[in-house]
């Protein structure tokens, strides 16, 4: 009987009945082999986060760039509408007794009615500032930087306005000037953005802050 069933091969115990891994020559995946497998996934999965989120940071400060260059080009452009339409060709309005009033004035040149023979160049020169600012927005993730180049865009928006619709022909208008401190130039709200954005791109370059979003120390 013995001999029959070792010839059937039918077994008498357990560990007969199947063979574990080792015997079949089948070796189980460890636990550190599947976390290797794992890993590449899971890293992966946390750089689409993070690119995720700076992407979207990006985007909500090109927003930001916009909106502060939408709202000085329309406080400029009004402004100059209403002085234009209320104070041109009349005296000048005393705010501040002698040390602030406004006062209409064409400016053709540059800033203190510098090159006034120059104005298609003017012209030009503000078109490339725009289009600097709107190339230098791809790469831009620092808020203070979003909110210093919209003020530039908005500013130069509204002064290349005038410079391309206003007289005395298309592309060499004169610029609205209307805001006239005591012993200084007169100015608009356009200048005013640009000089303000100015000032605050040099704050940001002295404390090393880039438009990436990075800091950097001399």
């Amino acid at each position: 009987m013995a001999e029959a069933e070792r010839m059937i091969g039918t077994p008498d115990t357990p560990d007969a009945a199947g063979a574990g891994p080792e015997q079949s020559g089948e070796r189980p995946r460890s636990d550190s082999a599947a976390a290797t497998v794992e890993a590449p996934a899971e890293a992966s999965g946390v750089a689409q986060a993070v690119s995720g989120a700076a992407e979207g940071r990006g985007k909500r400060r090109i927003l930001v760039l916009f909106a502060v260059a939408a709202v000085a080009y329309a406080l400029d452009l009004a402004s100059k509408l209403i002085v234009v339409a209320k104070l041109e060709h009349h005296a000048p309005v005393q705010v501040i007794g002698d040390w602030l009033r406004l006062e209409v004035i064409r400016n053709a040149g540059a800033a203190f009615s510098i090159g006034e023979a120059f104005t298609v160049i003017f012209t030009l020169i503000a078109a490339t500032v725009i289009v600097v600012i709107i190339r230098l927005a791809r790469k831009l993730y620092s808020l203070p930087w979003a909110i210093a180049l919209g003020m530039l865009l908005g500013g130069a928006l509204g002064n290349l306005t005038d410079r391309i619709f206003r007289a005395p022909s298309l592309f060499k208008g004169a610029v609205v000037d209307f805001i006239s401190p005591k012993h200084f130039a007169v100015f608009n709200l356009g200048d005013s953005a640009i000089v303000c954005g100015g000032i605050l791109i040099v704050l940001l370059s002295f404390l090393g802050r880039d438009p990436d979003g990075t800091v950097h120390k001399d």
